[in-house]
């Protein structure tokens, strides 16, 4: 693969690059491209932490990056995931990986590190402190964001302490590409106005696009990163996602009830889902087909993402339709994690067990 196309590849990941010139220079440096992604491990994942995630990180590793996959154990005591009980989270952490090797990520090309496994290193404090020193309470309180908190709650000692160890973690990590979503975007940007101060070179942040929840978007949040964070699925809201673990009713009644306004393109999560899940894996299907009666027109197939968009926007599908064609295609791409827990007594016992416990904000 020549330079062009590796960058074409990571571009197809990044709904937005900082920036696009550090990334043709450093594909075209021969630099070792590093990239790295990070999860608080609490609960299980929905489509878009799960299929959409495998889906960007292999494209990643197709273009020549070596992926390291942060799982962020002590960030999420420090977020008081689980009430703080550090042996919940780290199950939950192996849960997480189980799911994706289910999913079809490469994890051949992926290095799983723990953060329990960096903290045991006095470098890894060192530059944490550095972070720390070099920022004010205020700065840091900006990034609360990438918890999934508001510069206008009332943080924990330790939940000031978080940006700065995820700022830390990508020098540490020697990553030279951040492949986060939109919502990590404060603290990546934190870490390229620090490199230079920490001897470093700046990260190329490739923030990739965060899938709409299933409900309304909302009509008061009008700044566009504020509002796409505010649009994302989330587990805070089970209604709202479709999760890795979901039966094929729970998904159909999900879908069913969706938001989807007829001739509606902008802002419809089921055309999200066509388009960054469905679509992505196109390979697996050969084609997207809508299966109707024919007083109503009959079966009608795509072969493009393009296509389905045009045909929705004109009105020749109905959103009815696009809903039972979508949840048919979504449940697929779910089952065979079903099956990897139905079959494998290990995992089954680890999922139950994980299901158990109660999820903290």
């Amino acid at each position: 693969m020549n330079d062009a196309d590796r960058i074409k590849l990571i571009t197809q990941v990044g709904e937005e690059i900082l920036t696009a010139e550090d990334l043709a220079a450093l594909v075209s440096s021969g630099e070792k491209l590093i990239a790295y992604d990070g999860f608080e491990p609490s609960g299980t994942l929905h489509i878009g932490q799960g299929i959409m995630r495998a889906i960007n990180i292999n494209k990643m590793i197709t273009a020549g990056c070596t992926f390291k996959m942060l799982v962020a154990d002590w960030h999420a005591w420090a977020n008081n995931k689980y009430c703080g009980d550090l042996e919940k989270i780290q199950k939950a952490g192996n849960l997480f990986i189980e799911i994706w090797k289910a999913c079809g990520l490469n994890t051949k090309g992926v290095e799983f590190v723990w953060a329990s496994d960096l903290v045991k290193h006095e470098d890894y404090w060192k530059l944490v402190m550095k972070v720390a020193v070099s920022n004010t309470v205020n700065r840091i309180t900006r990034c609360s964001q990438i918890m999934g908190r508001t510069e206008k709650e009332s943080l924990s000692a330790a939940q000031i302490l978080y940006p700065c160890m995820q700022a830390a973690d990508i020098f540490y990590l020697k990553a030279n590409i951040c492949q986060l979503g939109m919502d990590q975007r404060k603290v990546n940007v934190l870490a390229r106005e620090m490199a230079d101060k920490l001897g470093y070179s700046k990260p190329v942040i490739v923030s990739n696009h965060m899938v709409m929840g299933l409900g309304e978007p909302p009509k008061d949040v009008k700044d566009p990163v504020e509002r796409t964070i505010a649009m994302k699925m989330s587990k805070s809201n089970p209604n709202s996602a479709i999760f890795m673990t979901d039966t094929t009713e729970e998904i159909k009644k999900k879908i069913s009830k969706a938001y989807c306004p007829a001739k509606q393109v902008k802002e419809n999560p089921i055309l999200e889902y066509c388009k960054y899940i469905v679509f992505e894996r196109m390979d697996q299907f050969g084609k997207f087909e809508i299966k109707r009666p024919e007083k109503f027109g009959g079966n009608v197939s795509f072969n493009t993402y393009p296509e389905l968009e045009k045909a929705f926007a004109k009105g020749d599908i109905h959103p009815m339709d696009l809903k039972n064609s979508t949840a048919e295609y979504i449940d697929q791409l779910i089952a065979p994690v079903r099956e990897h827990f139905e079959k494998d007594k290990k995992a089954k016992k680890l999922l139950e067990e994980v299901q158990t416990f109660e999820v903290t904000r």
